[in-house]
This record gives structure tokens, C-alpha cells and sequence, in this order.
């Protein structure tokens, strides 16, 4: 049984050239990136992915950072359990919770800039890969 997760790294990840690295790390740990892209993401598109936020307060916030520049797009798969192990990978939401050695911990700092998303369930992914790389 496999899992698909939708993995990005943020606007501020990419501007800070550590696409490549966070791709490594996916791959080191035995994932396969089924598709990628380097795009700039429609508002549409943004809203669409956050929309489960769309009546918090830090909404309009989160879709202006996360279409204020370009992001990379994975598609990702591994054996079950790999959204876990991605989000275990990435560390907590808030970076300065994140432990050292994931890529919060190592790469980011605040919460509204924390360098990368990934699929937070199996659904989720399922969702964010439609909307992202239909037809995958």
C-alpha cells in the first residue's frame, strides 16, 4: 500500500535556494517525486488550497506570501505512512518548536514564512494533488 503526499517549498524557500536541498532530503529518505514544477501559484488556486482558513483571521495573509513569489511542487509518494513521515521530516508548524534536524528546525523561522508545506493527512493529499497535478 502506498501514500501520496502534495509537498511545496514556500516562496521564502525557494528565494533562499533550498529547493534543492529539501528536494535531497525527500529523496534520501526513500521517496519517489512523481512530478514536479517551479511555478508562481494563481490566487485562485491559493485559495483554493487554504481554503479550510478562509475565515481565519490570517487568511488574506497566508494567500498573498504564499503567491508573492515561486514555489516548487512535488508530488510525492512512499509506502504507508509517508504523509506521516513527511510531516515528521518537516517539523512542527511553528519553527521555533521544530526540533533540529528537520527542516523547520534547520531552515526557518517564523510561522508565516516556515519554508515548506506538505499534505497534513492521506485526504489532504489527495485534495492538494487534484488540485495541483490533475490527472496524477
Amino acid at each position: 500500500m502506498s501514500e501520496r503526499s502534495f509537498v511545496m517549498v514556500k516562496p521564502d524557500g525557494v528565494a533562499r535556494g533550498l529547493s534543492g536541498e529539501i528536494i535531497s532530503r525527500i529523496e534520501r529518505r526513500g521517496f519517489t517525486i512523481l512530478a514536479m514544477r517551479k511555478t508562481v501559484m494563481e490566487r485562485s488556486a491559493a485559495e483554493e488550497h487554504y481554503g479550510e482558513h478562509r475565515e481565519r483571521p490570517f487568511f488574506g495573509e497566508l494567500v498573498e506570501f504564499i503567491t508573492s513569489g515561486p514555489v516548487v511542487m512535488l508530488a510525492v509518494e512512499g509506502s504507508e505512512g509517508a504523509v506521516k513521515a513527511l510531516r515528521d521530516m518537516m517539523g512542527t508548524t511553528n519553527p521555533l518548536d521544530s526540533a533540529p534536524g528537520t527542516i523547520r528546525g534547520d531552515y526557518a523561522l517564523e510561522v508565516g514564512e516556515n519554508v515548506i508545506h506538505g499534505s497534513d493527512s492521506p485526504e489532504s493529499g489527495v485534495r492538494e494533488l487534484a488540485l495541483h497535478f490533475p490527472g496524477l
